[in-house]
């Protein structure tokens, strides 16, 4: 393991850091005694990832009269079955430009002779459709990943090349984490856009205030998915930004496996909706497992999720409830 890196100090950007995990990452910097004025988040409105003029104004401009030590890439464009279906280029391209981009500007901008850090969150869409379960990092190349969202988990998976041929080539210092599906408080509950988890407690929800007798889910909920609880996901994160030095992929999840049909229900039983559950079989159940093998994260990183999973709905939910519209 590389000598570990102390985050106080360093003058850290964090794209995507006005998200769901990114606002997760920045509480747990502040937590660990990173000075927040050294935390520099750059907005939509300010900077368009995907371009590189802004991408390079970033960097000039993110610490006035300093540089830029570390790089947090949380920053994606990304969304359940049904957007990756509607904008699969757009999903390609955003990711992959951002990644491009910041990786490429980071180096013209100095962050390798200042011995700065360039750390990348993958995501399991990166991984074949049908890798053997557990995943382990060793399978990322052993196939084709599940076609409604591959766009988006190939661009991901060319972000990690990238960091290896630029450590190859200029010694450049980088992490790539690979979350799996991620839920918690502050996630996003849009229906068009979001993941299984916010979508299905806004549509209980819902569907409990307007006393319906049913829900309608997609696909047979036969697949079967793992969820991380975004407090975790963050703490991992930075604990790779703190001892890893090579992009040596590393998964990042709870160590369990759960189908769909069982999560819904689940859900259903925590929101307190009565109603019946229907299931559209005309509708795609993706990827058909996931879950994750994390012996490297606790191995390389020494990290662990803590969250339980009935938990960590639980405090999910509740927010939810707080701050519907």
């Amino acid at each position: 393991m590389a000598a570990e890196l102390s985050l106080v100090g360093k003058n850290i950007v964090v794209t995507g850091g006005a998200g769901f995990l990114g606002k997760a990452v920045c509480r747990q910097l502040k937590a660990g005694g990173v000075d927040p004025a050294r935390v520099f988040i750059p907005r939509r409105k300010d900077f368009d990832l995907t371009s590189e003029a802004d991408v390079k104004r970033l960097y000039a401009t993110a610490f006035p009269g300093s540089k830029v030590d570390v790089v947090i890439h949380l920053a994606a464009e990304v969304g359940g079955i049904g957007a990756n279906r509607k904008s699969p280029g757009r999903y390609f391209f955003a990711n992959m430009a951002m990644a491009l981009h910041l990786i490429e500007q980071g180096r013209a901008d100095g962050l390798i002779e200042r011995g700065g850090k360039f750390v990348q969150v993958g995501t399991i869409c990166a991984y074949p459709k049908f890798t053997p379960v557990p995943f382990t990092e060793s399978e990322l190349w052993n196939g084709y990943p599940e076609e409604t969202n591959a766009p988006y988990g190939v661009a991901k998976k060319a972000a990690w090349q990238m960091l290896d041929a630029y450590k190859l080539q200029y010694g450049m210092k980088s992490t790539y984490v690979l979350p799996v599906n991620l839920y918690g408080p502050e996630d996003n509950f849009d229906l068009e856009s979001s993941h299984v988890i916010p979508a299905l407690i806004r549509k209980c929800v819902e569907a409990q205030q307007r006393n319906d007798k049913e829900i309608v889910c997609w696909g047979t909920g036969g697949a079967s998915r793992e969820f991380l609880y975004s407090e975790d996901a963050a703490g991992g994160i930075i604990r790779a930004a703190e001892v890893m030095n090579d992009p040596d992929p590393i998964n990042l999840g709870a160590g369990f496996e759960i189908k769909i049909k069982d999560l819904v229900e689940l859900v259903v039983k925590l929101t307190g909706f009565k109603g019946g559950i229907v299931w559209d079989s005309t509708k795609p159940d993706g990827q058909p497992r996931r879950c994750l093998d994390v012996q490297k994260a606790q191995k390389l990183l020494g990290w662990k999720a803590q969250m339980g999973f009935e938990e960590g709905l639980k405090r999910t939910i509740e927010w939810y409830r707080q701050h519907a519209k």
